[in-house]
């Protein structure tokens, strides 16, 4: 049984088509949609009594299994509308989460599906189990008296932390896997953008790669890197990412930290929209807002128009000279208008020298070692601490890799 409900203000709405689609990603069969329309949410049941009535008599007469609730629910709402439903609730995001659950391949992905699927549990302890209130003692339980409910949150929190340990070695084995390729100078190109878009299927276009591509949302949730070649003849690594959607939680995106950092080390990121969706521009600013959150706001964007086939009035074009980020028109699917694509990623990441002094202090020496390995330094001079002035000419994108692999910031040395 889903519930969509409209609201006035665009805090709490959804997109009640979109919904759908989530539902049947997460593959549950729809017996009934029941819409409403509200000024704001109800603080015991979120929507009204009366409306929570029909719902329940709705679940009976469908012999419903569950309640899908295309919005965020309090533990309070929840629980109180499974009492009066008589079946299991789930939210939106709860509805994600199982869809991430579902979609997860890798173990870096199991593990960041867990993190999210706990943290929410942790603030949905307080049910009305009867379970949860035994008192519990005895050895390794913390003293007598602890009750079940302590315990439950004592062992949710041990592990965790266990998960966050384990990211932890996964960020450190990209960190690795980073300077690498910062070394070799070799790009990274990352494919971001709302999910169903089509990001999986120009990933395939672009690499050759046979990554899962599917019409519905979140089909890929792994992170995926290639390599491709661009004119002329350069080497670029492409990583497919996790897509994204409307009022992705703050914890969601947290879980997914080391998975997004990819996004955030990327030269330059492909935003990746449907052409033919009927809230383009929306979309592409709810991709925007999480770029912005994760620190990645300022690196360069080329907006990706997928989806063109569909729409016969859209040919492949290149739109450079717009104001902000150059964008391109094109049909991951058949091919047409990816040669325009990859002369434009060509084109932006293609290395321009840039005139610059640097201030150097003597713990910089290695930094200033592989300045002169890359011939980039022009001249030198001794300052009074002991430290080093230079004028160097090379590409923003190699000095800012080359800082960040020994530890230099930047900005304090410009």
């Amino acid at each position: 049984m889903l519930v969509h409900c409209s609201f006035r203000g665009p805090r709490f709405n959804e997109e009640r088509e979109e919904f759908l689609l989530l539902s049947a990603s997460a593959g549950v069969r729809t017996v009934d949609v029941i819409t409403g329309q509200r000024q704001f949410p109800d603080a015991r049941y979120f929507v009204g009594s009366g409306k929570v009535e029909e719902i329940g008599a709705a679940v009976k007469a469908r012999a419903a299994e569950l309640v899908v609730f295309n919005h965020e629910l309090t533990p309070a709402q929840e629980r109180n509308l499974e009492k009066k439903c008589g079946c299991r609730v789930v939210d939106r995001i709860g509805l994600i989460l199982d869809i991430f659950a579902q979609r997860a391949r890798s173990y870096e992905g199991k593990l960041q599906v867990e993190l999210a699927q706990l943290q929410r549990l942790s603030t949905r302890l307080v049910r009305g189990w009867t379970h949860l209130e035994r008192q519990r003692g005895g050895i390794g339980l913390r003293g007598p008296g602890e009750t079940q409910l302590e315990m439950d949150r004592r062992l949710i929190g041990r592990r965790i932390k266990y998960i966050h340990e384990r990211l932890e070695k996964v960020r450190r084995q990209r960190r690795q896997g980073r300077r690498r390729r910062s070394r070799t100078g070799t790009p990274l190109v990352s494919l971001i953008g709302y999910t169903n878009a089509g990001k999986s299927t120009l990933f395939n276009q672009l690499t050759g790669a046979d990554v899962f591509a599917a019409d519905q949302l979140f089909a890929t949730l792994d992170p995926t890197l290639r390599r491709v070649t661009i004119p002329p003849e350069r080497s670029v690594i492409l990583s497919d990412t996790v897509g994204f959607i409307r009022h992705l939680p703050h914890d969601l995106v947290a879980s997914f930290r080391a998975t997004l950092d990819e996004v955030r080390e990327a030269d330059l990121l492909l935003h990746v929209v449907d052409a033919n969706a009927g809230q383009r521009e929306a979309q592409i600013e709810q991709v925007n807002q999480v770029i912005e959150e994760i620190g990645a706001g300022r690196i360069p964007q080329i907006i990706v128009y997928n989806k063109i086939d569909l729409n016969a009035n859209l040919a492949p074009r290149v739109d450079d000279e717009r104001e902000g980020p150059p964008a391109v028109w094109l049909s991951a699917r058949s091919g047409d208008g990816v040669g325009n694509l990859k002369e434009l990623m060509a084109t932006l990441l293609r290395p321009l020298p840039e005139h610059c002094e640097l201030r150097l202090p003597p713990t910089a020496g290695a930094l200033r070692s592989r300045l002169f390995q890359f011939g980039a330094v022009s001249s030198e001079i001794l300052d009074q601490r002991g430290g080093w002035i230079m004028t160097v000419e090379i590409d923003g994108r190699s000095l800012r890799h080359l800082a960040h692999e020994h530890g230099v910031d930047l900005e304090s040395i410009r």
